[in-house]
């Protein structure tokens, strides 16, 4: 973008610059630290300058919206057109508690459903299971049997609305009951449209939500994607998760390089399987936290669609442009937040917010500031929900495409995260013999990704003890009592609906077709055939997510067993 004789010029002015106006201030009063560091640790430059993207090449690296390589975003207009999705993550107790709060968030303005399960949902189990005892209904909805996904979208036009559901190991269960719902109010699943979270790598890898090993986990989640493809168009079957990452301790990088590694193994399972790339890749969503150094979180989302861009392109041979955008979802940092002083967390996720919106995201939950303590209260939600609204309609964010795009920080930081997020991704290529996919794999039983972001997570609470990293309210500026906040308590009567429920569905289905949906589908997975046609069967039968899911258990065994937590 300079030419050599303007660069020589930059650096003497930058030289002179440093001799006559930055020594003799730094003489006089120095500056706050030695050192100045992003939450990864990733050093930064006191002053960028265009001798630090020398090498930027403007129609290779930044191009124009909605062209490659989408650096400066996936549309055109970007939030010119429309803002992005406003989905907030809603759910505990029962469907009829959690509707109440979807109906609350629509008439708030929200533009898009997200659906937090409870632990026993998440890991295959009915409420009756012995292992679900202390967990129904707290920390997201309980769902058993279609019975409860009809109740949860009461009043709710499938047609109409975009829903996420956050759960990964029963992901394929959940996925085939609201297929048949739609099914029987007369939607055509063509038009139904949102996200499955469904990335069972990430969970082997952070998370550690799991019910069988990774290998079929891995082909029970390209049955849904395939299914996805011909059955619902317009509805993304996986949303590859970096969030989790993050939340498990990650540097940014590590949250990209090993969501992008995750990404690339998924569709290279979708090819053995015989679909074709641009098929199949349009379907394919992500998954990033937003943390607090605004600046490496843009760069951050900017790199990531350069590099796959590229990626999907060159390994991959996808034509289309749809092949080839990244497009995510983004959360606030959950990590983040202190019980300390709860209210500074509406700054923190102001903040991350505003990275998100900078970065270029398609959908954004902010979360509540309470969620340190207890399940987001419904006047914590109205405010999470307020801050998107503020900074899409009153901040000016949203007005300019890639408003960042040029920065020489930023663009610097971009190249610095692509560099080294490619070299991972590369890295964990070469552990698969040239197979991402085998990779991942083999990083997962090695422990690879498990001692990469531990080590990472020391050196961060290390920062922190030492107060080299400040938290506000933690290990400053604190307070001896933080006023008290009205939290939102699940009522412990839920178990016991939640259970008359289940009964109630079980004395009134019928027990033989039950059961011949259950052999269909054991029928299927002894054949290696695509399971979700069966499960779809099942749940219209009102099988329950247990019942379902030991299916496969029978199959492949429990991974809870092999890595001894059962």
């Amino acid at each position: 973008m300079y030419d050599d004789e303007e660069l020589s010029e930059i650096r003497e002015a930058k030289a002179s610059w440093e001799a006559e106006t930055l020594d003799p201030s730094l003489d006089r009063r120095g500056e706050r630290t030695e050192r100045f560091a992003t939450v990864s640790n990733r050093e930064v430059d006191r002053l960028y300058t265009p001798e630090d993207i020398a090498d930027l090449d403007y129609g290779e690296d930044l191009g124009f919206p909605g062209e490659e390589p989408y650096t400066r975003g996936v549309y055109p207009t970007m939030y010119r057109g429309r803002t992005w999705t406003m989905r907030q993550f809603a759910g505990f107790g029962t469907a009829e508690e959690t509707n109440e709060r979807f109906r609350y968030l629509i008439d708030e303005g929200q533009t898009g459903l997200s659906t937090a399960f409870d632990m026993p949902s998440l890991m295959g189990l009915d409420s009756d299971d012995p292992m679900s005892l202390g967990e129904v209904g707290k920390e997201g909805v309980a769902v058993d049997t279609l019975r409860d996904v009809e109740v949860l979208f009461d009043g709710i036009d499938l047609a109409e609305v975009s829903t996420s559901f956050t759960i990964n190991p029963s992901a394929p269960v959940i996925y085939a009951m609201y297929v048949a719902l739609a099914d029987r109010r007369g939607v055509p699943r063509e038009e139904l449209r949102g996200t499955l979270q469904n990335d069972m790598l990430k969970e082997f890898i952070a998370q550690k939500e799991w019910v069988i090993p990774p290998e079929p986990s891995l082909d029970l989640v390209t049955d849904t994607i395939e299914f996805a493809v011909e059955e619902t168009p317009k509805f993304k079957p996986i949303s590859v998760s970096g969030y989790h990452i993050r939340e498990a301790g990650s540097t940014a990088v590590q949250e990209l390089a090993f969501t992008l590694a995750d990404g690339f193994a998924y569709v290279e399972a979708c090819l053995d399987r015989g679909l074709d790339v641009d098929a199949f890749a349009p379907q394919l969503s992500f998954f990033f936290n937003a943390h607090n150094s605004i600046f490496e979180e843009a760069a951050k989302f900017r790199a990531a669609r350069r590099i796959y861009a590229r990626i999907m392109g060159e390994w991959y041979g996808a034509e289309a442009d749809a092949s080839k955008q990244l497009k995510f979802h983004t959360q606030t940092a959950g990590q983040s937040l202190t019980a300390q002083q709860p209210l500074n967390n509406v700054v923190r996720v102001t903040l991350q917010a505003l990275a998100g919106v900078l970065g270029g995201t398609q959908s954004l939950h902010t979360n509540s500031f309470d969620e340190a303590l207890a399940l987001p209260s419904e006047r914590a939600v109205r405010v999470a929900l307020r801050t998107q609204q503020i900074i899409a309609e009153e901040s000016g964010a949203a007005d300019i495409v890639d408003p960042l795009g040029g920065s020489f920080a930023v663009e610097a930081l971009t190249d610095e995260v692509e560099a080294e997020a490619t070299a991972y991704v590369e890295e964990i290529r070469d552990m698969g013999d040239g197979s991402v996919r085998d990779g991942v794999l083999r990083g997962i039983e090695q422990g690879y990704f498990h001692r990469e972001i531990q080590e990472a997570s020391y050196e961060y609470q290390e920062r922190v003890d030492s107060g080299e990293e400040t938290v506000v309210g933690v290990n400053a500026y604190r307070v001896e009592e933080d006023p008290e906040t009205d939290l939102l308590r699940v009522d412990e009567a839920t178990r016991e609906r939640q259970l008359d429920r289940l009964k109630s569905v079980k004395a009134e289905r019928e027990d033989d077709a039950v059961e011949a949906a259950l052999d269909d589908l054991r029928d299927a997975v002894d054949a290696g055939e695509n399971a979700m046609p069966a499960i779809v069967a099942a749940v219209k039968a009102y099988a329950t997510m247990g019942e379902i899911m030991a299916v496969f258990e029978d199959e492949h065994g429990t991974y809870r067993e092999r890595v001894g937590v059962a």
